[in-house]
């Protein structure tokens, strides 16, 4: 199976984009963990019901553990931990958290694998291929 993509024009002004065509993922359908459980379930030996627990006890690990000030890695997925989001102060003794601590996010690096040349990519998007979504193809120019 594929991965579609659909063909969107950029309809801004006054930017290098404007009126270039890309490529925007498309997506057929959403799982959910209970989805992703039963799909577990049908590959190992483990029952749905222990996989969703595992899953949902994983989710809160990760949790706690990132706002723990931990970087959390995740083998053949990638690793998370939080991110702050700051405005600079023109010194550190000025430097006040009320003020200057915006807000925090959460930072997701794919995990990613060399080749023999030092070429890096991905791991999560080994295989991958992409294709038309055939109800939405638009007719290019020749």
């Amino acid at each position: 199976m594929s991965l579609f993509y659909a063909l969107h024009q950029d309809q801004s002004t006054g930017t290098k984009r404007s009126g270039k065509w890309y490529a925007r993922a498309k997506y057929v359908t959403t799982l959910n963990t209970r989805d992703i459980a039963r799909i577990v379930e049908r590959n190992a030996t483990a029952k749905e019901s222990d996989v969703r627990a595992v899953i949902r006890e994983m989710v809160d690990v990760l949790q706690r553990q990132c706002q723990e000030g931990k970087r959390v890695v995740i083998e053949g997925l990638g690793w998370f931990k939080i991110g702050i989001e700051s405005k600079g102060a023109p010194t550190a003794k000025k430097f006040n958290s009320r003020e200057h601590i915006k807000g925090a996010h959460i930072i997701f690096q794919p995990e990613t694998k060399a080749d023999a040349t030092g070429n890096r990519s991905k791991v999560f998007l080994d295989g991958l291929k992409l294709e038309e979504l055939p109800e939405n193809r638009i007719v290019k120019e020749p």
